[in-house]
Protein backbone atom coordinates (compact mmCIF):
# COMPACT_ATOMS: atom_id res chain seq x y z
CA UNK A 1 0.00 0.00 0.00
CA UNK A 2 1.20 3.32 -0.90
CA UNK A 3 1.41 6.53 0.78
CA UNK A 4 -0.72 9.21 -0.55
CA UNK A 5 1.25 12.13 -1.14
CA UNK A 6 0.95 15.66 1.13
CA UNK A 7 -1.93 17.64 0.40
CA UNK A 8 -0.80 20.90 -1.69
CA UNK A 9 -2.38 24.51 -1.26
CA UNK A 10 -1.24 27.14 -2.91
CA UNK A 11 -2.64 30.12 -1.24
CA UNK A 12 -2.56 33.28 -3.11
CA UNK A 13 -3.11 36.68 -0.77
CA UNK A 14 -1.86 39.98 0.67
CA UNK A 15 -0.87 40.37 4.52
CA UNK A 16 -3.42 43.68 4.83
CA UNK A 17 -6.18 41.86 3.09
CA UNK A 18 -8.39 40.45 6.01
CA UNK A 19 -10.35 37.91 4.69
CA UNK A 20 -7.33 36.46 3.68
CA UNK A 21 -6.59 36.07 7.39
CA UNK A 22 -9.56 34.27 7.81
CA UNK A 23 -9.75 31.91 5.16
CA UNK A 24 -6.41 30.76 6.32
CA UNK A 25 -7.78 30.37 9.73
CA UNK A 26 -10.49 28.57 8.81
CA UNK A 27 -8.65 26.38 6.56
CA UNK A 28 -5.99 25.55 9.34
CA UNK A 29 -8.90 24.64 11.95
CA UNK A 30 -10.34 22.40 9.18
CA UNK A 31 -7.14 20.45 8.33
CA UNK A 32 -6.66 19.96 12.49
CA UNK A 33 -9.89 18.66 12.71
CA UNK A 34 -9.13 16.37 10.20
CA UNK A 35 -5.87 15.63 11.98
CA UNK A 36 -4.63 16.47 8.20
CA UNK A 37 -0.96 17.94 7.05
CA UNK A 38 -0.78 19.89 3.62
CA UNK A 39 2.15 21.62 2.53
CA UNK A 40 1.55 25.36 1.91
CA UNK A 41 2.96 27.19 -0.59
CA UNK A 42 2.35 31.31 -0.24
CA UNK A 43 2.50 33.20 -3.60
CA UNK A 44 2.48 37.63 -3.28
CA UNK A 45 -0.45 39.55 -4.29
CA UNK A 46 -0.78 42.97 -3.25
CA UNK A 47 -4.21 45.04 -3.23
CA UNK A 48 -2.28 48.29 -3.64
CA UNK A 49 0.76 48.50 -5.29
CA UNK A 50 0.67 51.77 -5.80
CA UNK A 51 0.39 52.40 -2.32
CA UNK A 52 3.08 55.56 -1.23
CA UNK A 53 5.43 54.73 2.14
CA UNK A 54 2.94 56.90 3.82
CA UNK A 55 0.56 55.04 3.52
CA UNK A 56 -3.17 56.12 4.11
CA UNK A 57 -5.42 56.13 6.95
CA UNK A 58 -8.13 52.88 5.85
CA UNK A 59 -11.33 54.22 6.91
CA UNK A 60 -10.42 57.20 3.93
CA UNK A 61 -9.20 54.07 1.79
CA UNK A 62 -11.81 52.38 1.74
CA UNK A 63 -14.47 54.88 1.00
CA UNK A 64 -12.35 55.77 -1.90
CA UNK A 65 -11.69 52.74 -2.95
CA UNK A 66 -14.98 51.14 -2.59
CA UNK A 67 -17.28 53.95 -2.13
CA UNK A 68 -17.94 52.53 1.22
CA UNK A 69 -20.11 54.90 3.63
CA UNK A 70 -18.97 55.38 7.30
CA UNK A 71 -21.59 53.05 8.56
CA UNK A 72 -20.83 50.23 6.39
CA UNK A 73 -17.41 50.68 7.09
CA UNK A 74 -17.80 49.94 10.69
CA UNK A 75 -20.44 47.42 10.00
CA UNK A 76 -17.94 45.61 7.78
CA UNK A 77 -15.32 46.26 11.23
CA UNK A 78 -17.78 45.00 13.34
CA UNK A 79 -18.41 41.54 11.57
CA UNK A 80 -14.65 40.98 10.81
CA UNK A 81 -13.88 41.38 14.69
CA UNK A 82 -16.88 38.72 15.63
CA UNK A 83 -15.24 36.05 12.82
CA UNK A 84 -12.11 36.80 13.89
CA UNK A 85 -13.18 36.41 17.77
CA UNK A 86 -14.46 32.84 16.82
CA UNK A 87 -11.42 31.98 15.21
CA UNK A 88 -9.35 32.53 18.27
CA UNK A 89 -7.81 36.31 16.41
CA UNK A 90 -8.14 39.65 17.55
CA UNK A 91 -8.66 42.48 15.21
CA UNK A 92 -7.23 45.69 16.76
CA UNK A 93 -9.20 47.95 14.18
CA UNK A 94 -8.96 51.38 15.58
CA UNK A 95 -9.34 55.31 13.77
CA UNK A 96 -5.64 55.34 13.55
CA UNK A 97 -5.85 52.13 11.22
CA UNK A 98 -3.69 52.35 8.35
CA UNK A 99 -3.26 50.64 4.66
CA UNK A 100 -0.13 50.02 3.89
CA UNK A 101 2.60 49.14 1.21
CA UNK A 102 3.48 44.99 1.35
CA UNK A 103 5.69 45.03 -1.38
CA UNK A 104 8.77 44.80 1.18
CA UNK A 105 7.38 42.21 3.07
CA UNK A 106 6.33 40.18 0.34
CA UNK A 107 10.05 39.96 -0.23
CA UNK A 108 10.74 38.73 3.03
CA UNK A 109 8.05 36.24 2.79
CA UNK A 110 9.77 35.21 -0.49
CA UNK A 111 13.47 34.66 1.03
CA UNK A 112 11.95 32.75 3.78
CA UNK A 113 10.18 30.60 1.22
CA UNK A 114 13.56 29.35 0.10
CA UNK A 115 14.85 27.96 3.20
CA UNK A 116 11.89 27.36 5.69
CA UNK A 117 7.79 26.95 5.99
CA UNK A 118 6.57 30.88 4.98
CA UNK A 119 3.73 29.80 7.88
CA UNK A 120 4.86 31.40 11.40
CA UNK A 121 6.47 34.48 9.38
CA UNK A 122 2.69 35.04 7.78
CA UNK A 123 1.34 34.71 10.63
CA UNK A 124 3.24 37.06 12.77
CA UNK A 125 2.54 39.32 9.62
CA UNK A 126 -1.09 39.11 9.80
CA UNK A 127 -0.84 39.58 14.21
CA UNK A 128 1.14 42.46 13.39
CA UNK A 129 -0.62 44.45 11.14
CA UNK A 130 -4.28 43.19 12.51
CA UNK A 131 -3.86 42.58 16.23
CA UNK A 132 -1.18 45.80 17.02
CA UNK A 133 -1.17 48.11 14.44
CA UNK A 134 2.19 48.30 13.44
CA UNK A 135 3.67 49.09 10.20
CA UNK A 136 4.68 46.25 7.79
CA UNK A 137 5.96 48.14 5.58
CA UNK A 138 8.47 49.73 7.61
CA UNK A 139 11.96 47.60 6.82
CA UNK A 140 12.88 47.85 11.03
CA UNK A 141 9.51 46.50 12.00
CA UNK A 142 9.70 43.73 9.29
CA UNK A 143 12.64 42.27 11.11
CA UNK A 144 11.66 42.75 14.66
CA UNK A 145 8.65 40.74 13.20
CA UNK A 146 11.00 38.54 11.51
CA UNK A 147 13.27 37.52 14.89
CA UNK A 148 9.25 37.32 16.03
CA UNK A 149 9.16 34.69 13.92
CA UNK A 150 12.35 32.85 14.55
CA UNK A 151 14.45 34.20 11.97
CA UNK A 152 17.82 35.68 12.41
CA UNK A 153 17.21 38.95 11.82
CA UNK A 154 20.38 39.97 9.87
CA UNK A 155 19.70 37.31 7.68
CA UNK A 156 16.56 39.14 6.97
CA UNK A 157 17.99 42.38 6.71
CA UNK A 158 20.49 41.15 4.32
CA UNK A 159 17.78 39.66 2.00
CA UNK A 160 16.09 43.18 2.30
CA UNK A 161 18.70 45.32 1.07
CA UNK A 162 20.10 42.93 -1.48
CA UNK A 163 17.06 43.23 -3.76
CA UNK A 164 17.33 39.63 -4.76
CA UNK A 165 13.43 39.49 -4.29
CA UNK A 166 12.20 42.49 -6.04
CA UNK A 167 12.12 40.68 -9.22
CA UNK A 168 10.77 36.81 -8.21
CA UNK A 169 8.10 38.43 -6.35
CA UNK A 170 7.03 40.36 -9.27
CA UNK A 171 7.16 37.39 -11.75
CA UNK A 172 4.96 35.68 -9.57
CA UNK A 173 2.98 38.12 -9.23
CA UNK A 174 2.40 38.70 -12.33
CA UNK A 175 2.09 34.79 -12.87
CA UNK A 176 -1.04 34.70 -11.03
CA UNK A 177 -2.65 37.62 -12.67
CA UNK A 178 -2.23 36.10 -15.97
CA UNK A 179 -3.63 33.23 -14.48
CA UNK A 180 -6.80 35.40 -13.59
CA UNK A 181 -6.30 35.73 -10.17
CA UNK A 182 -7.93 39.05 -9.61
CA UNK A 183 -8.83 39.09 -5.81
CA UNK A 184 -7.40 36.99 -2.87
CA UNK A 185 -8.02 34.98 -0.79
CA UNK A 186 -7.30 32.73 -3.54
CA UNK A 187 -6.41 28.64 -3.36
CA UNK A 188 -5.24 25.80 -5.57
CA UNK A 189 -5.48 22.83 -4.18
CA UNK A 190 -3.30 19.97 -5.45
CA UNK A 191 -2.54 22.35 -8.24
CA UNK A 192 -5.68 22.07 -10.18
CA UNK A 193 -8.93 23.04 -8.04
CA UNK A 194 -9.17 27.04 -7.67
CA UNK A 195 -11.47 27.99 -4.44
CA UNK A 196 -11.75 31.94 -4.06
CA UNK A 197 -12.46 33.41 -1.07
CA UNK A 198 -12.84 32.76 2.29
CA UNK A 199 -15.18 29.43 2.41
CA UNK A 200 -15.32 29.12 6.49
CA UNK A 201 -14.42 25.57 8.49
CA UNK A 202 -17.44 23.69 7.08
CA UNK A 203 -16.50 24.77 3.15
CA UNK A 204 -12.85 24.08 3.60
CA UNK A 205 -13.75 20.53 5.11
CA UNK A 206 -15.75 19.80 2.86
CA UNK A 207 -13.20 20.44 0.07
CA UNK A 208 -10.73 18.30 1.94
CA UNK A 209 -13.07 15.64 2.08
CA UNK A 210 -13.75 15.67 -1.54
CA UNK A 211 -10.31 15.92 -2.33
CA UNK A 212 -9.72 12.74 0.31
CA UNK A 213 -12.43 10.91 -1.79
CA UNK A 214 -11.07 11.15 -5.13
CA UNK A 215 -7.37 10.33 -4.11
CA UNK A 216 -9.25 6.90 -2.57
Amino acid sequence: MTTPSALRIDIISDIVCPWCLVGLLQLLQALEARNQTAALHWHPFELNPDMPAEGQNLREHIAEKYGTSAADSQAARDRLTAIGADLGFVFAFSEGSRMVNTFLAHQLLDWVGERASQLPLKLALFRAYFSQGRDVSDPQILLEIAAEAGLDPEDARQALVSGDHIQPVRMKEDYWRQQGIQSVPAMVFQGKYLVSGAQGVEGYGNILDQLAQMQG
